[in-house]
């Protein structure tokens, strides 16, 4: 069979949530497609939103995502791309190589990447020229258990899907709670606050300049790209920012957002960003224990993070020993473009990949009708 592989374009927002519903994936509304298509750094570089497989034809057998993002590094600014969503159905089957070939191929880029593979797409990467990285902690998943009757429900509806799938095909929504809303209030330690103010001269800018000038590549979180970040019209809970200041100076900062892998899934925490400046080692703890304090009253099961590196690990200490180690497989590679700075200046938190896009939202009218 004649398989092609073409750009997406606005007329293809129909066909690609159909192999997102395929495969069970969460689909994006009109609005969620035009706002993801509309990133300022893709259409800075004038690269695809994505890629479409075609059959001979000309109906869809496939898709994947192109998540641009700017990055910084000792005053320049590089771009780096995440391949999101990668489906390929049965009768394309094989040609998943045609779609990772195509992203590793656009220009201009210094680094290709997926921090967010899955257990049988994982051993593909490495044929098409992507590498486990970083090499430490690849495969590795921290999450602490907040609810640990919902992740006992949680393992039981994934068996009885196993075995019987026809018992939860009707998608209805379970272990949903009644705290599933954004927080009237937060228990949080010395030093913690939340973070409101994005604007262009905020507190927080001071900490984005700062962060630039220490010589890492960091991705861009100016406040223009949080703004952009949190305008995504397919949120249903304003993901939570947090702040940790010491004399009135931003140090370091958290992002988190509530999701819900799919209906049978309990709702988690996700820790979407977190990172602090070299010489501040209070900020990740404290960040990490204000979001350990209020997962249970924000109606999460776990506190999750899933792409960790060495340099996060370190700043954790001993709250990385109390974490539930998940994952087990590479889900991180990345083809480095051949003058791309030195894979040791670049450490990623999941900020960089696509979980901020990609995550499931709570459904709060769901949550709605079931406290009705």
């Amino acid at each position: 069979m004649t398989i092609t592989v073409r750009p997406i374009d606005e007329t293809d927002h129909g066909a690609i949530n159909a192999l997102h519903r395929f495969v069970g994936w969460p689909e994006r509304s009109e609005a969620g497609w035009a706002w993801l298509e509309n990133n300022p750094a893709r259409l800075e570089l004038g690269a695809p939103a994505g890629w479409l497989l075609e059959d001979a034809d000309g109906d869809p057998a496939g898709f994947t995502g192109n998540f641009v993002q700017r990055f910084h590094h000792e005053g320049r600014t590089l771009y780096g791309a995440t391949g999101f969503s990668i489906i390929v159905t049965p009768k394309a089957r094989g040609a998943s190589r045609k779609l990772i070939t195509t992203f590793n191929s656009q220009p201009g880029l210094f680094a290709h990447y997926t921090f967010n593979a899955n257990a049988v797409s994982a051993p593909l990467y490495k044929r098409y020229g992507m590498v486990a990285w970083p090499n430490e902690t690849h495969a590795l998943k921290l999450s602490w258990r907040i609810d640990a009757l919902a992740c006992v429900e949680g393992r039981v509806w994934r068996e009885i899907d196993r075995r019987a799938p026809r018992l939860t095909e009707a998608r209805h929504e379970r272990l949903l709670n009644p705290r599933l809303h954004e927080p009237d209030a937060l228990t949080l330690p010395h030093g913690v606050s939340v973070l409101t103010d994005l604007e262009d001269d905020s507190r927080f800018a001071g900490f984005w300049d700062a962060l630039k000038a220490e010589g890492k590549i960091v991705a861009d979180r100016s406040p223009e790209a949080l703004r952009w970040r949190l305008a995504d019209p397919d949120l249903t809970l304003r993901p939570l920012l947090l702040a940790y200041s010491r004399d009135a100076t931003i140090r370091g900062y958290a992002m988190a957002m509530m999701s819900k892998g799919n209906p049978i899934e309990p709702p988690m925490l996700e820790i979407i960003d977190l990172i602090a400046l070299e010489d501040e080692a209070k900020a990740v703890p404290a960040l990490m224990q204000a979001l350990l304090m209020n997962a249970r009253s924000m109606g999460a099961a776990k506190l999750r993070i899933q792409m960790v590196s060495p340099d996060l690990l370190r700043r954790l200490g001993p709250l990385a020993d109390s974490a539930r180690r998940e994952g087990g497989w590479g889900h991180c590679h990345v083809k480095f473009g051949s003058t791309a700075p030195g894979a040791a200046v670049w450490s990623p938190t999941p900020f960089d990949a696509d979980y901020g896009i990609c995550l499931r939202p709570v459904p709060v009218g769901a949550v709605e009708r079931q406290a009705a």
